[in-house]
Formats: structure tokens, C-alpha cells, sequence
């Protein structure tokens, strides 16, 4: 138990990346709108000596959005990121990062020239070492400040354009969970109250499937580069079926609580974790931002919903509906929407008709719902690390549409999709920038395969990974018992060999020599000899 405590405080001290960038949010960085770090490796900004990239004005895509939201100027994340800067790094080649320090999703190496394809495990496939990493990876990114990033506290307006800095120290984990708070969160229109509430950068809407594959992309990218370990992959929780929670025991994501339902069980270490960006009411009524504050433990009750809105989990016949369905997104912010792709796998269409429903919920919304806890609030939904397992699982659903439709890319919605979700835009709140429909390709162009779209071969070889790493825990054991027996085995044998030997040699000749003796039809009676002489050959057996 020590042991693994020395090993988490010293991976405290590696340095963790994702956004905003420290560097970037000086004074003198905010009011001159630029963001291009030095790279450590040259001291070049964006590594320019290396060739790695360049410091270059960010292009904005003036393709119309949708009427969905009708204001200009008032929302940081509008024409992202030139509210904060219309400069950044722009990487060459396989590089990337908001200063071209990282390589490109797929590729590794110190010159990103080594193309790697990672495999995400179902949960239940890993190994006991495995999930063991799995839980210790969590809790060090949850309990590690991220020495290269922070989150913004308070509006580009609220800042003064740069004078007054409101930005916050969070933890490597805590900056996702900001990130999808604040990609999902309400305009503020300004004052309290004053806020408009349909309007979402990475839900709704085409972007939803492409913006969550990113969001996992960066995470499972910094839990490498934060534990060293490269070999890192996200598990997926396949739900298909499930009667109830099955991660949430106390060796996976936690059980329930016997003290409270409502929260996690002390034999857990998530019942120890702080929840933050999850009161968005109360952010929407005082017409502010979340200011990164503790807000109390994890809170899951799964299965204790409301039916009327979530009757069931997601079952195998919904998946393969929504697999069926031809055609990837209506393009308008509507979840009544019919026979979309996206709207049906992000749980506004009916998984068995497609048809869009505004009283039920099901698929990728469903599982939301059914947690009943942290996870069921759009934009504190990832404080539960139930989110990465359920998301890996949905983005495994998106990756299977992409290849058994093979869409061509004119089939993302260039213009006139909700804002934020044209495929040119770029995805708030990321640094580096990545535009939408870049990610409307197949997971293999990134450089990640799931385990359960392997060949049959390959699949059944992952289900048997557990058992044969339980097997390979018990082998010596089993092996000095195998010696035992087999010690045992021929010492008896032996034993009885030397018995028999002795039984020929000698009990059984005098015995029948007895016999040979009586009168042929006298009876068999004992005498004294004859009895010490039966004796005799029990005590030899």
C-alpha cells in the first residue's frame, strides 16, 4: 500500500496538459489576442526552430449557423476561440498540441513518426492489474493540479479584456469536467437570469458524436503523458442489455453506499471525490459562470429514476436500430427530429422508429438519466467516472455507423447547423484547435480500434484475457501442488509395490501351505498357528 502511494506522489510531479493554456493567460497574452507557447524541446514558440509549426492567424469558416441563436457578440464560445485569441500555433506534419509539443492522435515517438493503433477494452475484459491502474489513473488525475492549465472563471467582458484575470486551478480531472460544462452551458446574455438556454456546442446537434470522440481523445491522451504510460487505453462500458449498474461495485466505479444510496460506498475510493460545475441553475440565476468550487461528493442512486422518462437501458435490438438508420443528421437543432442517426444515438429519436420523442428519452440520454446523480445533469455530468466508460461505449456505436455506411464527408452539415456545429467550426473550449467534421472519419485514422469490432478470433482471445491472467496469478501454485501429488502418487505406489512383494514372497505360501495341510473334508477351523499367521499378514499389508 505504501509502495503505491511513493508511486502516485511522485507521478504528482509530471506535468499534465489541456486547456486554457497557462502560458496563455497573461495580461499581455489576452490583450494581444495570441497564444503561441514556446516549446520546451528548442525555445521556439509553436517549436518553429524544429520545424514542428508556426505561430498563424486563425481561420474562421463563415458559413451561416442556424437561427437557433439569434445573438452576435454576446458568448465567448461564438467564431471560438477569437473572443480569447486569433492566434495560436498551427502544427506540422504528425505534430500537435497548443504549442506542438504532443504528436497528432495515433502517433508517438520524439519526432511523432511511430504510428501505434491503441485497443479499448470492454471493462470486464481487463485484467486485474488492469483495473487496478484504471482506478489509481483516475484518482491521480482527480487528485493532481495540472501544472499547464487552468479554467476560466468569469466572462472575456468580466476579465476587462485581459486587465482582471479570473481563472482557476483545478485538477488534470477537473479540467474535463470543465470542458464539457462549459462546451453544454447557457449563453449568458448578461445580469442575472438573463441567459439563453437553447444553444449547446457539442449537443443537439451534428457535433455531438465528433466533440465527445475528441473530448476522450485529449483525456486518454493526458492520462498517458500524466502516468508515463503509453499503452493507456479507455474500457467501454457495453450497457446493451443491462438489468442495472454492473461497474458499480467497489472493484470497478463504486457501489452504493449502505449509509446513503445516494452516494458512493466507502470501500470505494470515488466516495472521497468533489464534484464541481454541476449547479447550473444556480449559475443560470445569478447569470455567472462556474467558479470551480467544491460542491459536495459524487452523488449516484442508478435505477432509482424517473420511469416515465427513462423506462429502461438501451438493449441490443436499439443499438442495431440505430446502426440501421441511413442518415447521419438532420442539421437542425431539434430533438424531435425524425430518423437521424445522431438524434437517435444521442437519445431523442426513438431507438425502435426512429421518430423523435420530447417526453422519453433513450440510447446515449437513457444511461444519463438512469444513473440519478451526478452523471444525470448535462453539465455536471463528468465529475461521475462513470462518463468515460458510458461515452467510450457510445463513440464504439458511432465508429460502427461510420463503417458500415461509409458517409462521404458531404454528409456533415456545412452550413446552417446549430452554432457551433458546422463542419468548419471550431470546437470550443479546445486548445489546440480542432474543427468538426476533421473528426467524421473512422477510429483507425486515429490511431484506436475496439475490442469488440475485432474478427471473431481476436474477440474471443479478449474475452478469455481475465481468466488466463487469473490463471497465470495461480500457475506455480498450481504446478507445487501437481509436484505434491505427483510425489505423493509414487510413494504410495512404491509402498505398494514393496507390500506386494512381500505378500509373494512369503505370507501367501505359508498360508496356503496350511490350508494344503487339513484333511480334505475336515473343516476349516482356526488354530493357534494359523490365527498368528493371519495376524501376521494384516500387520504386513
Amino acid at each position: 500500500m505504501w509502495g503505491v502511494k511513493i508511486i502516485i506522489f511522485i507521478l504528482c510531479l509530471v506535468p499534465t496538459h489541456q486547456q486554457f493554456p497557462r502560458l496563455c493567460v497573461t495580461q499581455q497574452a489576452l490583450r494581444t489576442k495570441e497564444c503561441c507557447p514556446v516549446w520546451e524541446g528548442d525555445g521556439s514558440a509553436c517549436g518553429a526552430r524544429s520545424g514542428r509549426g508556426s505561430c498563424e492567424d486563425v481561420e474562421i469558416s463563415e458559413q451561416p449557423d442556424g437561427p437557433q441563436y439569434p445573438f452576435s457578440g454576446l458568448d465567448d464560445r461564438e467564431k471560438w476561440p477569437l473572443v480569447f485569441y486569433n492566434r495560436t500555433c498551427q502544427c506540422a506534419g504528425n505534430f500537435m498540441g497548443f504549442n506542438c509539443g504532443d504528436c497528432k492522435f495515433g502517433y508517438f515517438g520524439d519526432t511523432c513518426n511511430e504510428r501505434r493503433e491503441s485497443l479499448r477494452r470492454n471493462i470486464f475484459h481487463l485484467t486485474r492489474a488492469e483495473r487496478n491502474r484504471l482506478i489509481s489513473y483516475l484518482n491521480l488525475a482527480k487528485q493532481t493540479i495540472s501544472r499547464d492549465y487552468v479554467v476560466a472563471t468569469g466572462t472575456y467582458r468580466e476579465m476587462e479584456n485581459g486587465s482582471n484575470l479570473m481563472f482557476a486551478d483545478v485538477s488534470v480531472y477537473d479540467v474535463f469536467v470543465w470542458m464539457h460544462y462549459y462546451v453544454s452551458r447557457n449563453a449568458l446574455l448578461g445580469g442575472p437570469g438573463n441567459i439563453w438556454r437553447d444553444v449547446d456546442f457539442g449537443h443537439w446537434a451534428p457535433a455531438f458524436p465528433p466533440w465527445h470522440r475528441v473530448y476522450l481523445l485529449h483525456w486518454e491522451h493526458e492520462i498517458r503523458k500524466l502516468t508515463g504510460d503509453m499503452t493507456f487505453s479507455i474500457p467501454y462500458w457495453d450497457w446493451r442489455d443491462a438489468q442495472d449498474c454492473d461497474v458499480c461495485t467497489d472493484e470497478l466505479m463504486g457501489a452504493r453506499s449502505p449509509h446513503d444510496l445516494n452516494l458512493v460506498s466507502p470501500g470505494s475510493v470515488f466516495s472521497s471525490w468533489k464534484v464541481l460545475c454541476s449547479q447550473s441553475e444556480e449559475y443560470s440565476n445569478r447569470g455567472v459562470l462556474c467558479d470551480a468550487r467544491n460542491e459536495g461528493p459524487l452523488r449516484r442512486n442508478p435505477g432509482n429514476h424517473d420511469r416515465n422518462i427513462v423506462q429502461r437501458l438501451p438493449t441490443s435490438a436499439d443499438v442495431e436500430f440505430t446502426l440501421s438508420l441511413p442518415n447521419y443528421d438532420t442539421g437542425a437543432m431539434d430533438r424531435t427530429a425524425n430518423m437521424s442517426f445522431r438524434n437517435t444515438l444521442e437519445g431523442f429519436g426513438d431507438p425502435q422508429t426512429g421518430l423523435g420523442s420530447s417526453s422519453r428519452l433513450g440510447m446515449h440520454a437513457a444511461l444519463h438519466v438512469f444513473m440519478n446523480g451526478s452523471m444525470s445533469s448535462v453539465q455536471g455530468s463528468a465529475n461521475d467516472p462513470i462518463f468515460m466508460l458510458h461515452h467510450a461505449f457510445v463513440d464504439s456505436i458511432y465508429e460502427q455507423w461510420l463503417r458500415r455506411h461509409r458517409p462521404s464527408p458531404s454528409q456533415y452539415p456545412e452550413s446552417n447547423a446549430p452554432i457551433g456545429h458546422n463542419g468548419d467550426y471550431h470546437m470550443p473550449p479546445f486548445i489546440p484547435l480542432h474543427r468538426n467534421k476533421e473528426y467524421f472519419i473512422s477510429s483507425k485514422d486515429l490511431g484506436y480500434e475496439y475490442s469488440y469490432l475485432l474478427d471473431a478470433n481476436q474477440r474471443l482471445a479478449e474475452s478469455m484475457r481475465p481468466y488466463l491472467d487469473e490463471l497465470h496469478d495461480v500457475w506455480p501454485w498450481l504446478i507445487l501442488a501437481a509436484l505434491c501429488g505427483g510425489i505423493v502418487t509414487v510413494t504410495t505406489a512404491i509402498a505398494i509395490l514393496l507390500a506386494k512383494h512381500r505378500f509373494k514372497a512369503w505370507p501367501r505360501r505359508k498360508t496356503w501351505k496350511n490350508f494344503l495341510a487339513l484333511p480334505e473334508k475336515q473343516p476349516l477351523i482356526w488354530n493357534n498357528e494359523t490365527e498368528a499367521s493371519h495376524h501376521n499378514y494384516q500387520t504386513t499389508m
